[in-house]
């Protein structure tokens, strides 16, 4: 069975294309499975203040469950719908993170960090904050927040955990080992909490071209034994499960024969098709 478990619509305002139209490309590609895991709304920003189309407004979350939950009811037979959220990680949002999590009949919860405090170092358009700091130092405080993710319990799957790279921006090879020294202290953070983590295909169309994570990652997450599931990250139809077979390929490679997918917020495993 193929899946992909990271998706997103046109309610974040960001990507294109309706629920729908996800869940009818998925049955066209041969997906069994599809995540609809759409961005939490924005919790420690004033929407009409930052940056635009970010994410669904909070009024949008409750109507966002509800279509997913009829998608799922109209589909059955054909696919199987799973219900999700990205669910950024704010470090002093905790609480407010967590009534989200636990308000609404989720699959699965996609524990991801974006934000630095207001700044999106996953937005092109927010590059400029990079400028006058020292890269090693916000890699510190990105893999920080990672560990502080993973320990909350509020999520399933720990999402593209080495995204920081996604620009290009690196502390340079003279702090390879202390940035290998941060991925692997991150990497034992997932694997204390139990949780799945994702390969995030997208990041082979980012300046990075990689996936998230790399494969030095990969192996390591093997080696600690973290469960892996798969996601395009897709942000239109069109690219619903796009390189998620060289996704497949690499965890094979590196000795992975099984995926995780989730119900209910319970985990199972399902052989991994290559």
């Amino acid at each position: 069975m193929l899946i992909d478990y990271h998706t997103h619509h046109v309610r974040c305002g960001h990507a294109v294309g309706e629920l729908e139209e996800y869940i009818r490309r998925g049955i066209e590609i041969g997906l069994g499975q599809i995540g609809l895991s759409d961005h939490m709304p924005l919790l420690h920003v004033n929407p009409s203040r930052y940056y635009p189309e970010m994410a669904m407004p909070m009024d949008e979350l409750p109507r966002y469950v509800e279509e997913c939950l009829k998608l799922k009811e109209k589909y059955k037979g054909q696919i199987d719908i799973r219900l999700g959220l990205e669910g950024d990680y704010i470090e002093g949002w905790e609480e407010a993170i967590e009534q989200i999590v636990k308000a609404y009949p989720w699959d699965y919860v996609i524990g991801s960090v974006h934000f630095l405090g207001e700044w999106d170092i996953t937005d092109h358009r927010q590059t400029q904050g990079w400028e006058g700091r020292d890269k090693l130092e916000v890699y510190q405080t990105y893999y920080d927040a990672i560990q502080k993710a993973a320990a909350t319990g509020f999520y399933d799957i720990m999402g593209h955990l080495d995204v920081i790279k996604r620009f290009g921006y690196h502390p340079g090879v003279e702090a390879m080992d202390e940035v290998e020294a941060l991925e692997d202290a991150a990497l034992n953070a997932v694997a204390r909490s139990g949780v799945a983590m994702e390969l995030n295909a997208s990041g082979l169309s980012k300046p990075c071209a990689e996936m998230f994570p790399s494969e030095r990652m990969l192996r390591e997450a093997y080696r600690l034994g973290i469960p892996l599931t798969v996601g395009s990250d897709a942000h239109d139809p069109k690219k619903l499960g796009e390189n998620l077979d060289r996704a497949r390929a690499a965890l094979w490679e590196v000795g992975f024969r099984e995926l995780a997918v989730f119900e209910k917020r319970q985990r199972t495993m399902m052989p991994l098709e290559v």
